[in-house]
């Protein structure tokens, strides 16, 4: 089953058939919002809002354990992610699609582990992640390619079916918020080599592989960052670019589904494998 994240702005999933909603209490706390299930091109998906149904969780206090392990517990094997960001690189418009395929995390203060070795909480089940919390295993999974490559090739066929303006590349930079970045900071993403900067990209990625699961993130460009437009930023830009593009995520997201085999054809199942101390 597919999971899929809504980011600010997208708060609910519009034209899902026979939903369900679940509320759940993992181990990690409650997960940000009630995880709605229902049908997508005649598949079956479940959905969390990000920051909670009345945008009630700031970046940092997402419980973005909660999240993951909630959809792991309802059987999620794939997560989209849906983002808004800022856009660094100046080839990345306002109103661009971005399918993000590197990252560079520069929060401080983030849960961004399952995996605490003598300090992990116990749980049930008897696949590998529940087990490897058990016996409170120190875990390192490898993030060399850690957006999940058949994910991003059938994203960006949709894309290029639906003739959405869009990027098949780009480095999300991570910052923590809730503030928007300075325009020194900015500089100093440009020289790192980020394309765009968010404040929501991690740790949900790396909690992802954690569970071995796929995970891909597609954002889009709400306004250039800052120091990069000259004009002060705000939240308003933001939610209003991703009302303006809710049609258009929505044709995404059913395109996107119906591609998306049930076979996974990808190695991030395996991410676990040779992680553990």
């Amino acid at each position: 089953m597919l999971g899929i994240i809504g980011g600010s702005g997208l708060y609910r999933m519009d034209g899902l058939k026979n939903l369900r909603e679940v509320s759940l209490n993992t181990p990690f706390g409650e997960p940000s919002s009630p995880v709605v299930l229902g049908g997508l091109s005649g598949k079956q998906v479940a959905f969390i809002s990000r920051h909670g149904l009345n945008h009630q969780y700031p970046p940092s206090l997402v419980p973005y354990r909660a999240n993951l392990w909630a959809f792991k517990e309802l059987g999620v094997k794939r997560v989209l992610a849906i983002s808004a960001v800022g856009a660094i690189n100046e080839r990345f418009k306002p109103g661009d699609f971005v399918v993000v395929d590197d990252l560079i995390d520069l929060t401080k203060r983030r849960e961004d582990t399952f995996y605490k070795g003598f300090y992990s909480v116990d749980v049930q089940g008897e696949d590998k992640p529940s087990k490897l919390l058990r016996e409170k295993k120190v875990v390192h999974v490898d993030m060399t390619q850690a957006y999940c490559p058949h994910m991003r090739k059938v994203l960006i066929e949709t894309l290029e079916q639906l003739k959405l303006s869009y990027h098949p590349a780009g480095v999300y930079a991570c910052t923590e918020g809730p503030r928007f970045e300075t325009p020194a900071e900015i500089r100093a993403i440009k020289l790192l080599g980020g394309d765009v900067v968010g404040m929501t990209g991690y740790p949900e990625v790396a909690l992802a592989r954690e569970l071995g699961m796929c995970y891909a993130s597609l954002c889009v460009v709400a306004n250039p960052a800052a120091g990069m437009a000259g004009y002060r930023l705000t939240s308003e830009e933001v939610i209003s670019m991703m009302k303006n593009k809710e049609e258009e995520i929505k044709e995404v997201l059913r395109l996107f589904v119906e591609k998306l085999p049930e076979e996974r054809l990808c190695k991030c199942e395996e991410s676990l494998e040779g992680a553990e101390v």
